[in-house]
């Protein structure tokens, strides 16, 4: 009987070392920040290369949400906990400029940054954008410039207006890509002043007044869709779009400042069938 107890005693601590074992040796599991992205650009010189990665297969005229990684070419690492910032710059025959971007803010990865340019213009041979990035690692300063490629989207959609508005001020207004369907969408944009050729403010508390259209379909609207307001945190424009049927839309679009002062756009009438600052889309 000792015996046996004996046996039955070291088969359980023998199963319990085990299940020990096997728990400490699994791996942990690696994951990819940049699994389900599409890597759009690379920018490099002999000791760094910059890659960006965005949701869409290239860099776009819009709104463009793009994720950073920059690699030491020697090391094969990648840099964490750098400060980066980005200059986009567009090259055109008689002049250059810039454009809306955010500031590259780092994710929750410290190898991983974020941030967004907003095109306005696509590039071709004479006339193209470059994009410079300035680093610093551990005290020491990095920039690295280089072209990049920008196209229209497929259909040549509106996906950012640039204006003057009735206060003699310069605007820049794009589109938030999202999925869209037939129901009531999360919708949204940034909007931004031209202080200058390169220099580019948000633009806060103002409202974007949407009127979807599908000029098709008798220039019919939609029910239930709300303005775009400013959100303070995310220095967005968030509002509500209802697309009651597929099809090719025109989403109309008037521009107030805080005083309910109309900066650009127009009622939808009988006569007048659509707004001079618009975005269009198709589901």
């Amino acid at each position: 009987m000792k015996n046996i107890k004996n046996i039955f005693t070291a088969l359980i601590l023998t199963i319990t070392l085990t299940a020990c074992s096997s728990s400490d040796d699994t791996p942990e599991e690696i994951i990819d920040p940049v699994a389900n992205l599409n890597l759009v650009d690379v920018i490099e010189d002999d000791l760094y290369q910059i890659e960006l990665y965005s949701a869409t297969d290239q860099l776009y005229v819009g709104y463009n949400e793009l994720t950073m990684r920059i690699k030491n070419k020697n090391s094969e690492d990648y840099v964490e906990n750098a400060s980066v910032n980005w200059t986009p710059v567009m090259h055109m025959t008689e002049m250059q400029h810039s454009c809306p971007k955010s500031q590259i803010t780092e994710t929750e990865i410290s190898s991983v940054f974020k941030g967004f340019i907003v095109f306005q213009m696509p590039g071709n041979i004479e006339e193209y954008w470059s994009l410079k990035v300035d680093f610093e690692i551990n005290g020491e300063a990095y920039s690295i410039t280089q072209n990049i490629n920008v196209v229209n989207n497929e259909d040549e959609y509106r996906v950012v207006n640039v204006f003057k508005g009735n206060d003699e001020s310069k605007y820049v207004l794009a589109m938030v890509p999202s999925e869209l369907n037939v129901s009531i969408n999360d919708f949204g944009a940034v909007l931004y002043k031209m202080e200058n050729m390169m220099t580019f403010s948000i633009v806060e508390n103002y409202t974007i007044a949407i009127d979807p259209r599908m000029p098709g379909m008798d220039n019919h609207s939609s029910p239930n869709n709300e303005n775009l307001t400013f959100n303070a945190k995310s220095k967005l424009y968030n509002g509500k779009l209802s697309l009651t049927m597929t099809g090719y839309w025109k989403v109309n679009l008037k521009v107030l400042n805080p005083n309910n002062e109309i900066i650009k756009g127009e009622e939808i009438t009988d006569e007048n069938k659509a707004s001079s600052i618009y975005f269009d889309l198709s589901i």
